[in-house]
């Protein structure tokens, strides 16, 4: 399968990578007919879903099967009037159901937009008046379904309210019968071009509304080098990550590249995340690539990871934050594998990463990825020297990439303020070693200016994470008359060190940063708290800190 998308499958390292990598574009691709029907035709009786919950149970589906229900739900879409360009939304969480139901939407050329069950009534009544939904397909949950039925008098265009169940509401239609009572499927004409919208993400800014990234119908084809050459897939690999289908993530880990690879994908669906039920699962359907944030491995090494059988795993990534060198060393002690990071964002696929060849270095994201003409540039345009801190921007005067998303939708202020120059801005900085490894230091709104120092948050809360009383922490910046800016932490303990939130505990973390790290980039205010405040997609909202800290 993949070699029809690639003329060179293997490379030796990243100079051959960066020389030989390619991707072949046929016309009118169409994934859920070019890769998924095609598995189906060629190789029926694999299995391209491994399905499991939190209640035991266990499903596996194969291509054959995932064809079957995608045509069905395809010609269920189309009786109730949903066709090509038509936006629908998926709140599935990681019910199977989300396969069929995606699939389908790309095999009538409609506009699949995944979301988190997190939405509240309001996020749901901007969803659907900023894209013109026409229908939303979700989970048969009380509260999901109550703020729908709620939003449903603001959204104008949407028209049907689907449940995959178990329960069905009242007013809502019934997608499992829908299913099974669907007529055959027959492919529409001309389904779609390579240029048109296939999905559509709204990402979760730290400050304003979400952001409507479109995703074209060639952007599976970019993660032929997220799957392979930094998931380190193959035809016989069981692939894990932990994502809700509602984020981009999935699009990352749970369809699109492991599919081209030829990987089957295992799917935990469960309600509440628990390190010994998931080491368990790893364990006992022998998963062999799993990627998690670093925040998960945060937890998994805090377990007894030696009573667990892990010898089918053979890979590990991490993506979604910057991993701690930390977490990096004491997984590796504990298993002997190394944590892959990988970087890049709901309007990319895998940018920046540690490939397959690459040996990392712990807190590095990578080298780039050749499918993107990257580079650092200063705030006047300039290349950045080695070392010096820049931009990471895309540029595409020369060729614009695969994976790189169409535009923010309706949007065009947003838009010109992110492609100029002959660039896509992606507002994260980073720094370049002499051996092109990138390091990342924030957001470019997050960087700290103290002193006439620029600190990245990031730099600092490793330092902060080594401490062992600290199981979370956020860096900010807090205005100050002398220095510009002074670091404030904000610090969730851990369990057993609650009970010291003292002056004592506070000089003991400021301390230990100086240790480990530059003495400039201490923390000079220590703050503990329960949580920190975080977007529906878990990133830390440190605007919101910084603007808790700013009211006093």
């Amino acid at each position: 399968m993949i070699e029809k998308y690639i003329p060179q499958l293997t490379f030796k390292d990243q100079e051959d990578f960066k020389a030989n990598y390619k991707v072949l574009v046929p016309d009118n691709f169409n994934f859920a007919y070019d890769v998924v029907d095609d598995w189906a035709a060629t190789h029926p009786d694999k299995n391209a879903i491994c399905w499991v919950n939190d209640l035991g149970e266990h499903i596996d589906f194969t291509f054959k099967e995932v064809k079957a229900q995608s045509d069905a739900a395809a010609s269920y879409f189309l009786s109730l009037g949903i066709g090509k360009g038509d936006m629908v939304m998926l709140i599935l969480k990681r019910r199977y159901w989300y396969w069929f139901a995606v699939l389908g939407l790309h095999k009538i050329g409609a506009v699949a937009i995944p979301a988190t069950h997190l939405l509240t009534e309001k996020d749901i009544v901007y969803r659907c008046n900023a894209a013109d939904i026409k229908a939303v397909v979700g989970v048969g949950d009380a509260l999901i379904t109550k703020h729908i039925d709620d939003a449903l008098p603001e959204c104008p265009t949407l028209i049907h309210r689907i449940s995959v169940g178990p329960d069905v509401p009242a007013g809502w239609l019934d997608f499992q019968k829908g299913l099974k009572t669907a007529k055959p499927f027959v492919r529409p004409p001309h389904v779609n071009n390579n240029d048109d919208a296939m999905l559509l993400y709204f990402t979760s800014g730290t400050t304003g509304n979400a952001k409507m990234v479109t995703q074209s119908f060639i952007y599976p084809l970019g993660h032929i080098a997220t799957a392979r050459y930094w998931q380190n897939l193959h035809d016989d690999s069981l692939f894990f990550t932990l994502a809700d289908t509602g984020w981009a993530k999935a699009a990352w880990g749970k369809i699109y590249g492991q599919w081209i690879a030829g990987a089957c994908l295992f799917v935990y669906d469960h309600e509440k995340f628990t390190p010994a039920d998931l080491l368990k699962v790893v364990q006992d359907y022998k998963v062999t690539s799993f990627c998690a944030p670093p925040t998960v491995f945060r937890f998994i090494i805090r377990e007894d990871i030696a009573k667990y059988d892990l010898s089918a795993l053979k890979y590990c990534e991490i993506a979604g934050e910057p991993l701690n060198p930390s977490v990096f060393e004491t997984f590796r002690e504990i298993t002997g594998l190394k944590l892959m990071e990988g970087f890049g964002q709901t309007e990319t696929t895998v940018i920046i990463a540690n490939f397959a060849w690459i040996t990392p270095k712990p807190g590095s994201m990578g080298m780039p990825n050749p499918a993107y003409d990257i580079d650092l540039v200063t705030p006047d345009g300039r290349s950045c020297e080695v070392g010096e801190h820049g931009e990471i921007v895309i540029r595409i005067d020369r060729w614009r990439p695969v994976g790189l998303f169409l535009e923010y939708y309706r949007d065009k202020e947003l838009n010109d303020s992110v492609f100029y120059n002959g660039a896509y801005h992606t507002g994260d900085i980073a720094w370049r070693d002499e051996d092109g490894y990138y390091w990342f230091v924030g957001r470019n709104d997050d960087v700290i200016k103290s002193s006439g120092y620029r600190i990245g948050p990031f730099e600092v809360e490793s330092a902060v994470l080594t401490h062992p009383a600290v199981i979370e922490c956020a860096i900010t910046g807090v205005p100050d008359e002398v220095r510009g800016q002074i670091i404030k932490a904000s610090i969730i303990l851990a369990p057993e060190y609650k009970s010291r939130a003292n002056a004592e505990l506070v000089k003991e973390i400021q301390d230990h940063v100086k240790r480990v790290t530059a003495p400039y980039k201490y923390p000079r205010i220590v703050e503990f708290v329960e949580e920190l405040p975080k977007t529906i997609s878990g990133k830390i909202r440190r605007g919101q800190i910084r603007s808790e800290s700013a009211r006093g």
